[in-house]
């Protein structure tokens, strides 16, 4: 007989099971870390623990409940009209909540999910075409020749850059950017990508709107709060920055935990790079270090193993970048250190530096 707690049409890697424990015996096969989640799911316990990935402070461990979990597969599975006998492919790391929410989908929803190894370009030797996707920017970016394979693409762990942006308005699969984290069991907010009823600029600057059952609102910091009793039993508080737009939709703007203040004035990263995105084609980030007159001072790291004078002159000329915004130094690195979901780690890549005193 097939457990209660997985959906009858449920397929991985092709394979229907009559029980968890033939599942988990199968799965064993594909990975230890699937495998792990897959006896904690199936257990007595109404909770499993989660891992946050580090890429916005300390790694630590998260208490969820199945039943949110849940919840939040059925959420995604309207929203994207993902029904039963959906396919889908899993190529996300399984350690952490975006991996581990893509099986809760399927074992909810009754998908036939593929689980392949996390890579950077995980479509390239894929024969056959998905209804759903999950894919982190790294990914998307390193997979723009085979788009063509995923119908419905889901985006999330990083800021989608403008010429990434550009490069999918040409695409026919339907993609999306999305908003979450570990404590809100994965996405809260969705906004569109690629349209082609609408320009590229207004995507550029469209808004993240809520699933349902989500109300959303800012604290005294202008961070956004989340209260969303069906995936969380606390509201929660969040370090990004918004502006809300309406009771379901806002703009992020940046993580009040990167602003630097250079001389009293307050400069968020995340809308400095989106303006640099259109002249710099590598991986980068900016940053504020230590300086003894402004207090932080604004720097540029890209990832390159060659210094390009050119890109330092094209910077001070972009119109939309005030003088504020202009970083006072310029920094080449080889290699940016990663964090296992393949989000830049920007403290221990900064670490890696010298920086000018």
């Amino acid at each position: 007989m097939h457990s209660n707690n997985y959906h009858k049409n449920f397929k991985l890697n092709g394979t229907s099971f009559d029980s968890e424990e033939e599942l988990i015996l199968f799965s064993k096969g594909l990975s230890l870390s699937i495998a792990t989640f897959l006896e904690d799911w199936f257990n007595v316990h109404a909770t499993v623990y989660v891992q946050t990935s580090g890429s916005t402070g300390t790694p630590k461990r998260i208490k969820l409940k199945k039943e949110y979990m849940v919840n939040s597969a059925k959420a995604t599975g309207t929203f994207f009209d993902l029904p039963e006998n959906t396919v889908a492919l899993l190529c996300l790391s399984t350690d952490y909540i975006a991996g581990k929410m893509m099986l809760v989908r399927a074992l909810t929803l009754g998908w036939h999910i593929d689980v392949i190894e996390a890579s950077s370009s995980p479509l390239e030797h894929i024969d056959r075409t998905y209804d759903f996707c999950a894919m982190v920017p790294l990914q998307v970016h390193h997979s723009l020749e085979h788009l063509h394979k995923v119908k419905k693409l889901i985006v999330g762990g990083g800021a989608v850059d403008n010429r990434l942006l550009e490069n999918l308005q040409s695409v026919s699969t339907e993609i999306f950017a999305t908003y979450g984290m570990t404590e809100t069991i994965t996405h809260i907010a969705v906004k569109e990508l690629n349209n082609p009823s609408l320009q590229e600029v207004a995507l550029k600057f469209s808004n993240y709107k809520t699933l349902d059952k989500v109300a959303i609102s800012k604290d005294l910091r202008g961070c956004l709060v989340i209260e969303a009793p069906e995936i969380s039993d606390n509201i929660i508080i969040t370090n990004d920055l918004v502006e809300i737009i309406s009771n379901n939709e806002f703009k992020w703007l940046g993580r009040a935990d990167n602003v630097i203040n250079s001389g009293g004035i307050k400069l968020i990263p995340e809308q400095i790079e989106e303006k640099l995105s259109k002249i710099i084609h590598q991986r980068f980030f900016v940053a504020g270090v230590p300086d003894n007159i402004l207090g932080e001072k604004l720097i540029l790291i890209i990832e390159s193993e060659h210094k390009e004078k050119k890109v330092i002159d094209q910077i001070t000329t972009l119109p939309n970048l005030t003088k504020f915004e202009v970083p006072k130094e310029v920094y080449f690195i080889d290699n940016f250190i990663f964090t296992d979901t393949k989000k830049i780690n920007r403290k221990a890549t900064l670490n890696t530096i010298e920086i000018n005193k």
